[in-house]
């Protein structure tokens, strides 16, 4: 046994071997931070409480992931948005099938659901200002739906425009940054938002985000980028 796993290691490649052993002082190292977490820090928490009023927000989690440490979460969407270059620029996307194989009571079934899920979505962007909800509950609750009309070949999702599904991606992103930008110039500090506006800048920057984050988890879910004439790539 000992010999089988002595010509098992010297078979590897050195490099698969480096990658190993940091993939294990990594697992070592964040099982010791783990084991080290104090059970409850109330330090954060009271900070978070006397800043509440000032985050233009009602819940302590929107107020954090857009506000305090807003640039957290752009950091976050802008991952997103490179997860879907690095795909486009692997392959094409493919068609999953052909209508005729759909069955009927798929198809009416995902008619009746995909605009419960926008809206059930739309509420939950809404929602994240004061309860637990957000542009990526919402968002994935848009990418759902975006898988399901891709898996039912529903004919339409393929005569989107290429340009049309570029703007949506960057669309949230871009938002997002420009009003990144426009604190940090008008007041000196990225995603340090006006008096007074902090609440409705959020909710523009949940809704662009959230159309945006449903449409990269589609997108990604089709594997590839469309065809420049519309949102099918190549039928296999």
């Amino acid at each position: 046994m000992k010999k089988k796993w002595n010509n098992h290691i010297r078979g590897r490649n050195p490099f698969q071997l480096l990658f190993l052993f940091l993939l294990f002082m990594l697992t070592v190292i964040l099982a010791v931070i783990f084991c080290n977490i104090p059970e409850k820090s109330s330090v954060l928490e009271a900070g978070i409480v006397s800043m509440q009023n000032q985050s233009g927000v009602n819940s302590p989690v929107t107020a954090v992931l857009l506000n305090f440490r807003g640039y957290d979460t752009l950091l976050e969407v802008m991952v997103l948005l490179i997860a879907v270059i690095g795909v486009w620029s692997l392959t094409k996307a493919t068609s999953f099938g052909n209508t005729a194989d759909i069955s009927p009571v798929q198809l009416g079934v995902v008619h009746l659901l995909t605009p419960v899920m926008c809206l059930v979505a739309a509420y939950l962007v809404w929602q994240g200002s004061h309860l637990a909800g957000g542009a990526f509950q919402g968002g994935a609750i848009l990418g759902a739906a975006g898988v399901l009309l891709l898996v039912s070949e529903i004919p339409w999702t393929h005569a989107v425009p290429a340009l049309v599904l570029r703007i949506g991606l960057v669309f949230g992103p871009l938002i997002f940054t420009g009003i990144a930008l426009y604190c940090l110039w008008a007041r000196g500090g990225l995603l340090d938002y006006p008096t007074g506006s902090a609440g409705w800048l959020i909710l523009l920057i949940e809704t662009t985000c959230a159309l945006s984050i449903g449409l990269t988890l589609a997108l990604l879910f089709a594997g590839g980028r469309p065809d420049e004439n519309g949102s099918e790539g190549d039928i296999q």
